[in-house]
């Protein structure tokens, strides 16, 4: 095969995992952006697990198409009819078969022989293969299996009509170079048919899940068992997104493509964080904040001059649109004016010197210039007059009365020109109701998208004067008429951070509309 078939297990490994629960309805969504995605196989559950999970095995049988739909099963019977019930909607459909066959899961978990392992695979690959033209076994904990044992199992799962064969790496254990050794071995030694393929799935326990799963390739695996955004067991799993864009970016090495269209990448990410409510880090791979982001000068630079100096891949490769120049305390005057550029104004000689000089003000006091207050700035550079940008300068919250009504938010702004603006909302949450009052008083609706919180403690060493030195951090992200845009504060309480964060938000989605109307009322006039 040319090609590597993705199993994606985001719904089963990944939604078992501590912090990744997901309700029916929330696994039914991820289960559409991974068929967007395209990728092969859904492993939708472990139907055996619980009634709810055999019902969302069962949802997605019925209402997702294109992917074969999997169920994951112990080697016994009353498993494998679960998976069956499961998955009867399903146009294509897999069953999942997998049995401990280490010495420790053996004799620790099990309490089982050789023999009765090897009869157990025997039995239960055949019962499911009557009821399943697709039968996929794992063994599980492989990588510490003695080899010809491993082998034995996986040659009697292909005997009684396996068609794909899982060599896991259960606990995240094994090593690039071993793990391809170990797969041109089991190439050699495992008897099987034409058509029956090798399979990967990967820990991440010592942060080599990726690099593994694409060293089990070498060896001979023709599909990969990975998680969007890694999420999984304990560390996690082999990223999706990791290995699709490592075999396609380094066609050239490895020669294997996939059937991903791996512009839906982003897209399935930010499904499964808002699901999930736990975005990736700012620096994963791939879809974190700042994999296509650069804020040194150096880099920054470069960038300009061509993207390829510090960019291996396109973001338009992944589905994500974004300026990649982020302007901070570490640009340099080349990314200021490119930027400024963009926004339609010309920044050379003195005006460049004086602006840059603001800039960096600017940078020092908030981390990242972002569109508004770079628009300010732009504007204060050519009028000589400080511009006014929203700020919030109250926000309190009225308690609902009884059960049945809203809380009641009453915030004050304060613009500059137009001095201190107050309005009250009501929604069903406190934060929702201060959002709604900015809204009305700013005037543009916009819906939260994500929201993230960090609490950063105070330094021991360097108290505050009050002593209250901890603050919170929030980035967020708002859709306006269906463009997403960005917004950070940081404060001392929770809710005036994110209500600042928010107005920044609304505040970066003004400036842009007003650039770009102001672009089509120059090109009319000319």
């Amino acid at each position: 095969m040319s090609r590597i078939l993705i199993f994606d297990t985001t719904l089963r490994d990944g939604e078992q995992a501590p912090g990744f629960s997901m309700q029916p309805d929330a696994k039914l969504r991820m289960a559409r952006a991974l068929a967007a995605l395209r990728v092969d196989v859904i492993e939708a559950g472990f139907a055996a697990s619980s009634p709810a999970d055999a019902q969302s095995i069962m949802d997605i049988a019925a209402g997702v198409e294109g992917p074969v739909i999997c169920a994951l099963a112990r080697a016994t019977r009353p498993d494998i009819l679960a998976a069956v019930t499961a998955l009867a909607p399903a146009a294509r459909k897999r069953v999942h078969v997998f049995i401990g066959t280490s010495p420790l899961h053996r004799e620790a978990k099990l309490r089982m022989t050789r023999e009765q392992v090897l009869e157990a695979i025997r039995s239960s690959v055949a019962f499911a293969r009557d009821h399943f033209d697709d039968v996929e076994f794992s063994a599980e904990d492989a990588i510490r299996t003695e080899r010809d044992f491993l082998a034995k199992t996986l040659s009697v799962a292909a005997a009684e009509g396996a068609t794909t064969l899982n060599v896991p790496d259960t606990v995240g254990y094994t090593t690039p170079e071993e793990i391809t050794d170990l797969f041109r071995f089991l190439d050699g030694a495992v008897d099987r048919s034409d058509g029956v393929i090798f399979s990967t799935h990967c820990h991440d326990d010592l942060g080599m899940a990726v690099a593994n799963s694409l060293a089990a390739i070498r060896g001979g695996a023709r599909q990969v068992e990975c998680a969007v955004n890694g999420i999984g067991e304990r560390a996690g799993n082999c990223a999706l997104e990791d290995v699709v864009m490592a075999l396609r970016t380094r066609h050239d090495f490895y020669g294997l493509d996939t059937n991903v269209d791996s512009t839906r990448i982003m897209a399935a990410s930010r499904t499964l964080a808002q699901i999930t409510n736990a975005p990736p880090p700012r620096n994963k791979a791939i879809v974190g904040a700042n994999a296509f982001a650069h804020e040194s000068g150096i880099h920054q630079h470069g960038v300009l001059q061509n993207r390829a100096t510090y960019e291996i891949m396109k973001p338009e490769d992944i589905g994500l649109v974004t300026e990649s120049i982020v302007l901070g305390k570490h640009s340099g005057r080349h990314a200021l004016a490119a930027r400024a550029r963009a926004l339609g104004v010309v920044l050379e000689g003195e005006a460049l010197d004086r602006t840059f000089a603001a800039f960096k003000l600017v940078a020092d006091e908030v981390g990242i210039v972002d569109t508004a207050k770079l628009a300010a700035l732009l504007a204060e550079s050519s009028t000589h007059r400080p511009q006014a940008l929203w700020k919030l300068t109250k926000v309190d919250i009225r308690s609902p009365v009884s059960a049945n009504s809203w809380p009641v938010a009453r915030v004050e702004l304060d613009h500059g020109t137009r001095g201190r603006v107050t309005d009250i909302a009501s929604a069903p949450g406190a934060l929702d109701a201060a959002f709604a009052a900015v809204s009305q008083m700013m005037g543009t609706a916009a819906r939260v998208d994500s929201l993230e919180m960090q609490y950063i403690a105070a330094d021991p060493d360097q108290p505050a004067p009050d002593g209250q030195g901890a603050s919170v951090l929030v980035e967020m992200t708002v859709e306006v008429d269906g463009e997403v845009y960005a917004g950070r504060a940081r404060a001392r309480d929770i809710l005036p951070c994110c209500v600042s964060a928010y107005i920044d938000a609304v505040s970066n989605a003004q400036a842009i509309k007003a650039i770009a109307a102001a672009r089509v009322e120059q090109e009319q006039a000319a």
